[in-house]
């Protein structure tokens, strides 16, 4: 079967696919990722983390990490998230992710449409591409990265804070979540900038 996802957007330069996971949830870190991959790489199941099921992307994961030519994973802090706005924050963790990349990459594939120059990196220097973990290999590559090792951060605080569900909704407002600090209140990986309607009354 023809592989979907494109493999670069100029051959022969070294690109780095960049994303993030976690921008949505009410409590713990939004993870970010970079990856170059080999121009020839290919996998079947290789597509935006959230068309995978978590089966998927726990299969795939140990697979990017043995056969990319580099890649990282950052996480940005529920206070940093507070201090920078979650569009921010991820952009940082993807930057951060970047710059733990050996050897570094000369172009950056950027899912999304905001970014900004950082470091050795210009405006000439990336691209921002809309759906682009399903556009690029590497941008879906960054996407299971990110999603998988956030899955993992969570549901081990989970542990410490059973009464949420963390372990299977991550730290997004399901009726679960919303009804637990409602009744348990905030606890100190819940991101205080983040505002739900349902949760109005309460205060932190």
């Amino acid at each position: 079967m023809k592989p979907h996802l494109k493999p670069f957007l100029e051959p022969g330069r070294l690109e780095a696919g960049c994303d993030e996971a976690g921008r949505g949830p009410l409590a713990g870190p939004v993870y970010a990722a970079a990856v170059i991959l080999p121009p020839d790489f290919h996998h079947p199941l290789l597509n935006d983390s959230k068309q995978m099921s978590r089966k998927a992307r726990e299969e795939l994961r140990p697979v990017i990490e043995r056969e990319a030519l580099a890649w990282a994973v950052e996480a940005v802090s529920a206070r940093e998230i507070d201090t920078l706005n979650i569009l921010w924050a991820s952009v940082t963790g993807m930057q951060r992710a970047v710059l733990r990349l050996s050897p570094a990459p000369e172009f950056l594939l950027v899912d999304g449409n905001k970014f900004r120059p950082f470091g050795p990196y210009g405006l000439k220097d990336y691209r921002t591409v809309v759906h682009g973990d399903a556009t690029y290999a590497s941008i879906a590559a960054a996407s299971v990265l990110a999603k998988t090792y956030r899955d993992e951060f969570m549901q081990q605080i989970a542990r410490e804070y059973p009464q949420y569900g963390w372990e299977h909704n991550m730290g997004y407002p399901t009726a679960e979540h919303i009804e637990a600090v409602r009744k348990f209140g905030y606890t100190p990986w819940h991101r205080k900038s983040f505002h739900v309607k349902e949760l109005e009354p309460c205060l932190f």
